[in-house]
């Protein structure tokens, strides 16, 4: 994550399920998502906010956050290394001008993945007045950490993946407030059910061991957030995504670690799967064109690439999603009937946790 990404996902926040682009007008610009088991009472807001440590829940936040960006990192690295490539990451450490800082660890063309960049931050700063009051707390300095990953694989037959889990806090004294928010979603080139099931069924039994999570309601939430309306087209097969929430912080916490080490499981058998498939330049291609609607979807769509490049952020850590190559042709429409015209065909919203291969 970089030393911009933590506003990016400030900014990423404001997207809500069922209007995507569009702010809420109720709670002050903001709508509260935080999640509470059936028959669970709300409870007084503020008294829940008090009997939660909230700078050392952003501490804890911070530490399994970089922690998890160092496995991550080691497991990339294990399977470049099985597969007889030797590319490592490189690591880039920064300071944010108004405190604290973080890890960018970015891979590139290596043998399995063409690129695949880590990043982890912990920065402490404020807000525009005008994002400020889009969301829950008084006043406008915050504190957020939070990890971000893409993956780009070399291979057409294999996905790419992109996680990102955060913890905000924002204002001060009574009016403090937090949440945590993030997701993963799964983008393939090639339709194969068995892969897309498995990343689903792997983030909806997370989702079902913690009654703050909804699978059904964040698969949602993932799909009307990643879908490119110019094209008419879902970007991938989707995932989770959530945000805002505020209920229950240590349960959430909870969710978020078991959401976190679960990016691995969820990505990993996928790639060992797929991983020697052969593969034509007529693939390639259509690799590098799918790759295209990636770009589209982070540079036109994406709230917080656009914040981060419009506030002066730091561009190689906002940029850092992007693949190595992508191509744009004219008019690209795959044959009826081929694969390329099945995946089109597959990428709408759809109960594919509960699909059978």
């Amino acid at each position: 994550m970089g030393s911009s990404s933590v506003a990016n996902n400030l900014e990423r926040a404001q997207i809500r399920p069922g209007k995507v682009g569009l702010r809420s007008e109720r709670s002050g610009g903001f709508e509260r998502t935080g999640l509470l088991a059936s028959g669970d009472g709300q409870g007084d807001k503020g008294k829940e906010m008090a009997d939660v440590d909230l700078n050392e829940l952003g501490r804890e936040a911070a530490r399994y956050f970089e922690g998890l960006q160092g496995r991550i990192c080691t497991a990339v690295e294990d399977l470049e290394r099985r597969s007889g490539g030797t590319a490592r990451f490189c690591e880039d450490r920064w300071r944010h001008p108004s405190g604290g800082g973080g890890i960018t660890r970015v891979l590139v063309d290596g043998a399995v993945f063409e690129k695949a960049g880590v990043n982890f931050s912990e920065v402490r700063s404020s807000l525009s007045e005008e994002i400020a009051v889009s969301m829950p707390g008084k006043g406008t300095a915050f504190a957020a950490t939070g990890i971000s990953v893409v993956i780009h694989p070399r291979n057409p037959h294999v996905p790419t993946v992109h996680a990102n889990f955060r913890h905000i806090c924002k204002g001060a004294a009574e009016g403090r407030a937090a949440w945590f928010g993030g997701g993963s979603d799964l983008t393939p080139y090639y339709l194969r059910l068995e892969d897309v099931i498995h990343f689903h069924h792997t983030w909806k039994e997370v989702c079902e061991r913690h009654p703050v999570a909804d699978y059904r309601r964040f698969k949602k939430w993932c799909d009307e957030y990643f879908y490119l309306p110019h094209r008419g087209e879902a970007r991938g097969v989707g995932g989770i995504f959530f945000d805002y929430l505020t209920d229950r912080l240590d349960d959430v916490f909870a969710f978020v670690r078991d959401a976190g080490d679960h990016v691995l499981r969820a990505y990993v058998p996928v790639v060992e799967r797929r991983l020697v498939e052969p593969y034509s330049e007529k693939e390639r291609r259509w690799q590098l064109i799918r790759r295209g609607r990636y770009v589209e979807f982070n540079l036109l769509y994406d709230r917080g690439t656009m914040f981060g490049l419009q506030t002066g952020g730091r561009v190689e850590s906002i940029l850092m999603s992007l693949p190595m190559q992508v191509m744009w042709g004219y008019n690209e429409v795959p044959t009826p009937g081929s694969p390329e015209a099945e995946l089109l065909d597959y990428l709408k919203s759809r109960d594919r946790a509960s699909e059978q291969v």
